[in-house]
This record gives structure tokens, C-alpha cells and sequence, in this order.
């Protein structure tokens, strides 16, 4: 250990922890924090949404025993479900680092070496915003088609419009420079996916590095949002203004690769309805030189299923 570095009271790297009934794992996310070695100081802001189980209390728990590294913010009005931007500005308010590392309460980081690797990289590396990992999946509900294509990462460079079209970066495994938060930080009630927003900033602010050495666990569990049915039909419905969001201010994505995911999302949307004419309403709104590609890819599709 660096004795210097360890006394100077300086932050290096905070932890944004989101805590929302993740009781059951809670103490597994919180151990891969406090084991972490290190050369320099961090500290994890545990926030509790409001949770109605027990996670307060193991929160409680951790901060008396760590009060150096575990910074806790309890709320008594759960922040998520105002759509704000809230829960953001508390977050990053709370943060003194210079850089912040992600991991909810339900996933766990199992490398203790993990923050130490990637800011070394990150510290060797003034035009990189962010460095990533490879997740080892924890599937809990046996469902074949995962969407986060975290598992096969490699040691390289990512663009924004690669990691935006394949999905691939665990939120737990993300470090990242804190001046990025500042930069487009918009607002938009057409935003689905935070996270996905947050790493086309990484990828528009500067360059964005994976990495091949497995270091945290992604848990997919049966109460998740990706496995919840009415935020998913609500996400499937609400997916065309999402990609009009992306269009408007991240100019790392490109148009072709907007064009599929259009496709796709209006395919899934007539899964959903079963009704045309409620297709072509969503489609009128979008730009018209890709409507024709659109209906014409659904009806493609849909006569060949």
C-alpha cells in the first residue's frame, strides 16, 4: 500500500450504490466494497430508496462498522418513482471522487483488485472516460434470452454506437470520470434506460475500454426490472420516443444502426398489440424516410413468423 496516498484525505473513487428491497443480497454487494484493495481512499454511497424489507437496517449495519468507506442516505420517499432526475442529483451530489464506480444492490463485485486495475488504467489514460468488464451472469430465473452481452468482453476499445446496439456493459463494472455527469446532462422524460445514456456520454466525452477479467456478478433475478411484465410492455410501447431521444443528442450512434433497432421496436410493438392501424400511429411520428423501411421490415417479419 501506498502510505502517502492512503493519508491523504482525498477521494478517489466513489461508489454509487442504489438500494431499493435488495435485502437478500445486500450484504454480498456491500462485502465486495469493504474488501477492495487499494492504494488510495473511496467511499460507497449506499442509497436507500425508501425500501419496505430490511435493507435499511444491514445498511445501518455496514456503516457502523465501516464508517469510512460506507456513506449511507436514507430516504423516507422512495426518489426513483418521481422521474425527476432526482435520484440522479442526490447521487451525484454525494459523490467527492474524481472518479465514480456503479454497482446496485443486487450485484456483487468479486475481485478484490477491481477498483485498484481499472484506475490504474484510467489514471495511465487521460483521454479515456470509462473502463468496463467482464460479468459473470447469475441467472436465477432460468430465462434463455438474456439481453446484456456481458460474458464475451474483450481488451479493447468500445464506440458508443457498438455498445449501444449489442448491450453490453454491466452497470457494475463501470468506472468513470465524474466530470462526465456534467457533460450533456440532460433531463428528458423519454429516457427508458439511465444507464445506456450515461455510457453514450462516456463515449461521446472520450474513449471507453473493455476489459476481459471477470470482476463482478450481473444477478438476474424473477422481481428485476428486466424481468417485470409491466414495465416491459410499458418499455416496448415507449421505445420509439427513446430512440427519438438518442437521435437528437448522441451523434456516437449511427443512423443505421437506429434504423434496425426502429425496425425491431415497432415489430415488437405489433407483437404487442396485434393491431395495424395502432403500428401506423407510432410510426407517423417517426422521421419519414425510414417509415416505408419500417413497415415494410414488420410486415416482412411478420408474414415469415
Amino acid at each position: 500500500m501506498n502510505e502517502v496516498k492512503m493519508n491523504d484525505d482525498k477521494i478517489l473513487v466513489s461508489i454509487q450504490c442504489l438500494v431499493y428491497n435488495h435485502e437478500p443480497y445486500l450484504r454480498q454487494c456491500l462485502d465486495g466494497f469493504v474488501m477492495q484493495k487499494t492504494n488510495f481512499r473511496f467511499e460507497a454511497i449506499v442509497h436507500d430508496d425508501a425500501s419496505t424489507d430490511g435493507s435499511a437496517a444491514i445498511i445501518r449495519e455496514y456503516a457502523e462498522k465501516y464508517p469510512d468507506i460506507i456513506k449511507p442516505i436514507y430516504e423516507t420517499e422512495n426518489q426513483y418513482s418521481k422521474h425527476d432526475g432526482s435520484l440522479t442529483r442526490i447521487m451525484n451530489a454525494a459523490c467527492r471522487g474524481k472518479y465514480v464506480a456503479m454497482c446496485e444492490g443486487d450485484d456483487y463485485w468479486i475481485d478484490p483488485l477491481k477498483l485498484q486495475k481499472q484506475v490504474d488504467f484510467m489514471e495511465s489514460h487521460p483521454d479515456y472516460s470509462m473502463c468496463f468488464h467482464r460479468a459473470r451472469i447469475e441467472n436465477e430465473i432460468n430465462k434463455s434470452d438474456i439481453f446484456i452481452h456481458c460474458s464475451t468482453i474483450e481488451d479493447r476499445d468500445y464506440t458508443g454506437d457498438e455498445l449501444f446496439k449489442t448491450w453490453t456493459v454491466p452497470t457494475a463494472s463501470m468506472v468513470l470520470r465524474h466530470e462526465v455527469f456534467n457533460y450533456k446532462n440532460v433531463a428528458d422524460k423519454r429516457i427508458l434506460y439511465g444507464d445506456i445514456i450515461l455510457i453514450l456520454r462516456c463515449a461521446e466525452y472520450g474513449k471507453v475500454r473493455g476489459m476481459s477479467s471477470e470482476m463482478s456478478v450481473y444477478r438476474l433475478q424473477q422481481s428485476s426490472a428486466t424481468n417485470n411484465s409491466t414495465l416491459n410492455k410499458y418499455r416496448i410501447e415507449a421505445m420509439p420516443r427513446f430512440l427519438d431521444f438518442i437521435k437528437e443528442n448522441f451523434s456516437c450512434v449511427r443512423k443505421s444502426t437506429l434504423r434496425r433497432i426502429y425496425s425491431n421496436s415497432y415489430f415488437e410493438i405489433f407483437k404487442l398489440n396485434k393491431d395495424f392501424s395502432a403500428l401506423w400511429k407510432s410510426v407517423e411520428k417517426s422521421p419519414s424516410n425510414v417509415m416505408c423501411r419500417i413497415l415494410n421490415f414488420v410486415i416482412r417479419k411478420t408474414v415469415n413468423n
